[in-house]
Parts: structure tokens; sequence; C-alpha cells
């Protein structure tokens, strides 16, 4: 699964991964984020007219479009077992997909000292800006645009912390993958091209477990052990 991640790099370094066209996309200052969690605003790609890509910001936890209400099931991962069938993301699935920029996450072991929750941080080498594949969105009724990471059973190296793991796409599949007028039959393939296998990992501070009181700083990132 994946329920945080980060989002440091500056935007010119993150935002090199798409075609963005405004000015407005291109020239955010956005402040680093050291513990992104679920319900908070996040931008998101997806395709945008004559070729380009479209910079939008939404809800982490997927609002489905006939939603009523505010969805009280976690909704902030889309398993990719399921994405095609699920009456919550199908449609999404089918229609509205999306990237959604990260330049590492976490994931918990137990200790099997005191049973606490040990946080790792996971990104690529050379802490490469990467995109978790996505889907988004947007319920008029409730004014929410929202989305969702979608994550498959994990791969080495990260059966060593989890048996889940968020798809990071291969950038070669970027425009595939936005593009509405791919057959629903080749979506899943394509999520099959992800860099899962290049993640590296380090152990952090319990402090990041915390995402109330401001825990959200460059410390959190801090490596203690390596694994």
């Amino acid at each position: 699964m994946c329920g945080r991640f980060t989002r440091y790099l500056t935007w010119a370094e993150i935002h090199a991964l798409y075609r963005l066209t405004l000015d407005w996309e291109k020239g955010r200052n956005d402040a680093p984020r050291y513990n992104i969690a679920p319900t908070q605003d996040v931008p998101f790609v997806t395709a945008g007219e004559n070729g380009a890509q479209r910079l939008r910001e939404g809800r982490w936890w997927l609002v489905p479009h006939w939603a009523k209400e505010l969805p009280k099931a976690a909704m902030f991962n889309a398993r990719i077992e399921t994405v095609d069938t699920s009456p919550a993301f199908r449609d999404a699935f089918k229609a509205k997909r999306c990237l959604i920029p990260a330049d590492g996450f976490y994931e918990w072991t137990k200790n099997p000292d005191d049973g606490g929750k040990d946080p790792w941080h996971i990104q690529l080498p050379g802490n490469a800006p990467f995109s978790f594949a996505g889907l988004w969105a947007h319920n008029d009724r409730l004014g929410v645009t929202s989305c969702t990471i979608i994550t498959e059973p994990a791969s080495e190296p990260m059966t060593r912390l989890h048996d889940r793991q968020p798809v990071i796409l291969d950038p070669a599949w970027y425009d595939a993958w936005l593009d509405p007028s791919t057959p629903t039959g080749e979506l899943k393939p394509i999520l099959a091209h992800d860099l899962d296998g290049e993640l590296q990992f380090h152990r952090v501070s319990r402090e990041v477990n915390a995402t109330r009181g401001g825990k959200d700083h460059p410390g959190l990132i801090a490596p203690l052990n390596p694994l």
C-alpha cells in the first residue's frame, strides 16, 4: 500500500517529467513536503490538449463522481487486482487516469523488540523524482476533485518491507497511461512497466508516524539504520 509520501524536490525538478505548457503549471513554488497524508491536497497530472499534459490539484482520497457524501472507506489506494471492476474505481480507470508526482514514500515494519511501527523511507536511486500511477475524479455534487494511487503486489526489494507497493510508472509509458483513447484491455499491461524493482530504502525516525503537530520537516527522511 502507500499511506504517506514525500515531494521535497523543487517543482522545476519534478515538472521536467511532464509536458506542462501553462505558466502557472511550470512556475509553481511549492513548499517541500516530507509527510503527505491521505485527505490532503496534492497536485496530479492528466492528459491535456494537443498532446500536452495538464496539472490539477485535489484531495488524496478518491471521491467517486456519483458519491453523495465523502467516503468513509479508505480510498487513497486502489488495488490493481480490482481497479477495473470495483464500483469505486472502475469509471475512473476507464476515463480519468493520472500521474501523481513524488520523490519518495513510506512503509512500516513491526519492531520485534517493542512491537512498535518502524517507518522506512523509500526512493529511487539518486533521489530521482517519479510518478505514481493514479486515478482521479470530480464530484459536482460535493464540489470535490480527488485522486488515488494504484497499488500492486510487492516485488523485490519491497517484499522485505511489505506485501504491496505503489505502482511507480516508467516515464516511457506516461502518454499511453494518460491517453483517454487507450483501450481498457491495454491498461493493466501498461502498469506492468514500473520502476519498483529499482527502489532503495532506509529506516527513519518514528516521528514520521504522526501527521499532526507539524510533523513535516527534512529530518523525517534522515536515515537511522540502513537495511
